[in-house]
This record gives structure tokens, sequence and C-alpha cells, in this order.
């Protein structure tokens, strides 16, 4: 007898449980690699004031929030209404797996879809909340690179260098969204054989194509999907500056939005889990171009990434967890 195929259930339960596992091993390898930055990190909190400390621990988890808002407003536009503290361990988790895992974000994109859906989301609804985010998520990113070349350029700091970056960067950003609508575009058409062969990206192409079209087309949504995104970045930014106010430096909110888009962008362009190395490294280097000492630089940034980053990393894990939701939500 011939054997059933598998249900959607099962399947998503499939790669849930391949997304945790690949997941978890990648962040304890890092875990294990990077014990010297952790150690790090650490000493930094003790020597931070308190105070500031707080304020970026708010600023972080605001961009949570605004990520999960985002996801609310596309899932109520489809019909869904889903609570904003529902949504909330998806953003973390998300956000976990598109740090901790190379490839534009793809074990992100499978886990938001396999969440939704197991939230109760259909498949259709679950994927145009993909799509949107990730057009928003871009278009906020191109933004706001433009805007830092531009005050760049207008105080004379643009070289050819960071200049050739924001451009490669503006290229791959402008690809991928227009990649997604290529393949909400073409439907359900049979992949390539060699695409075929790899489940989860078989899945989420698959996925991808049944975005309704009118959920997908609203430019209204797409805005305000977009200000959500833009203001991830803001906070970020924002953080940085607490951190360095935290050290002990000046308030400079203006060189902390340089320093983070810059170390974004070359996080983005390198295909390194994390981004570790490329982040720091562009960051430090851009602040220490706008007058910041270096080791002031380099101490700031590191605090960043460890409330970004390493901080976040129990709670992400423990969200990559099948079965975290619990019972599904019946509304």
């Amino acid at each position: 007898m011939a054997q059933q195929e598998a249900s959607p259930v099962s399947r998503s339960r499939r790669i849930g449980r391949w997304l945790a596992i690949t997941v978890g091993v990648g962040a304890a390898g890092l875990l294990v690699r990077h014990l010297t930055d952790l150690e790090h990190f650490a000493i930094l909190v003790r020597q931070a004031q308190p105070l500031w400390l707080l304020v970026g621990l708010g600023l972080q988890v605001s961009t949570y929030v605004m990520v999960a808002l985002s996801w609310k407003l596309v899932l109520l536009r489809a019909g869904l209404r889903r609570k904003l503290h529902v949504l909330l361990p998806v953003s973390i988790s998300k956000l976990f797996a598109d740090q901790a895992l190379p490839g534009a974000g793809l074990g992100g994109h499978v886990l938001l879809v396999d969440r939704l859906m197991a939230l109760g989301a259909p498949r259709g609804a679950a994927a145009a909340t993909l799509l949107i985010s990730m057009i928003g998520y871009y278009l906020a990113y191109m933004v706001l690179a433009l805007a830092m070349l531009l005050v760049l350029w207008l105080h004379h700091r643009a070289t050819p260098l960071l200049s050739g970056l924001v451009t490669t960067f503006l290229l791959v950003a402008l690809a991928i969204p227009l990649l997604a609508l290529w393949l909400r575009h073409r439907g359900s058409q049979p992949l390539p054989p060699w695409l075929e062969r790899v489940g989860p990206v078989r899945s989420i192409l698959t996925t991808i194509g049944e975005a309704p079209v009118d959920l997908v087309g609203d430019r209204r949504l797409l805005v305000r999907v977009s200000l959500l995104n833009g203001g991830v970045f803001l906070a970020d930014a924002a953080t940085l500056a607490v951190c360095m106010r935290a050290l002990g430096m000046a308030w400079d909110p203006a060189t902390a939005f340089l320093a983070l888009m810059a170390g974004s962008i070359a996080a983005t362009l390198a295909p390194i889990p994390l981004g570790l190395g490329s982040f720091e490294a562009s960051s430090t280097a851009m602040m220490a171009s706008l007058g910041v000492p270096v080791e002031a630089a380099l101490t700031s940034t590191l605090l960043l990434r460890g409330l970004t980053l390493w901080l976040p990393l129990l709670p992400g894990l423990v969200l990559m967890r099948p079965g975290w939701h619990g019972k599904r939500e019946r509304q």
C-alpha cells in the first residue's frame, strides 16, 4: 500500500524540529567559541551605569514589540485577531533565528510561517505576513541606509569604499523582496528539481506562492509595516547611544545611528552567523572616524551586542522549541 502523504500539521512539526535543532547546535557552537565575548560583556555590565542599562533593555523590548505589532496588523487585515502577547514570543525567537542562521534570514522565515500556522493562521495568511514583513523590513533598511550615506556625504565623510558597500547592500536588499514577489507571482508552479530536494526551502517557497494578492498589494499596510521596521532600527541605534552613555561617554545619537547602520550593512553582506566580527569592526570604525576614541567605540559596540545578541540568547533558544506556544488560539 502506498504511504500516505504527510499532513500539513506533521510536516510543520518536522520543520519546527529541524529548525530548533539546527539553531540550537549552531548557537551552542557559537557559545563555546565566543565565551571570551560573554565574559567581556559581563565585565562591561558591571562597569556600566545601571540606570542607562535599564533604558537599553527597555529599548530592546520595544524592538520585539514593534515586530510583533507589524505581524498583528497583517493578520488583522487578513481577518485574524491575535493578541500581541501571543505574537511577542514568536518575534523573539524569529529575530534570534535571523541572526543565528546565515542565508538572508531563511531560518527565521521558516520559523515565522511555522509558528503562525501553529497559532491557527491559515497558510495563505502566514505567507502574506512573511512577505509583507520581509518587504517592509528591506524598505525601511534601504531608506535608513540612504539616510546614513546622505548624512555622511553632507559632512564630506562618504568615502568611495563606503559608498560602494552601501550600493552593494542596496542591490542585495532590493533583490530579496523582488525575488519573494516573483515567487508569489509564480504561485504553485513546480520548483526546480534541486530545490524540491531541500525540504525547508521547498516548504517556504511553496507557502509564499499561497499569499493572497489583496494582502500583498495593500500599500497602506506595507507603509505601516515599513514604519514599524524602521522603528526597530532606530531603537537599536538609540540603544547604542545609551550604551555609550552608560559607559560614561557623551550622549550622541547621531553617531550611534551612523555606527549602527554601518555595522548592520556589514553584517548583512558578510555570510557569518550573528554577524560576529563584521558588525563590531564596522561599527567601531565608523565611530572612530567620527571622533570617538577607538577603545570607547569598541567597548560601547560590544555592550550593544551583548544586549541585542548574547542577553536574549537563552530565551531565544527556549522559544525555538516546537510546542512552546501551548494550545492553539481559537478566535
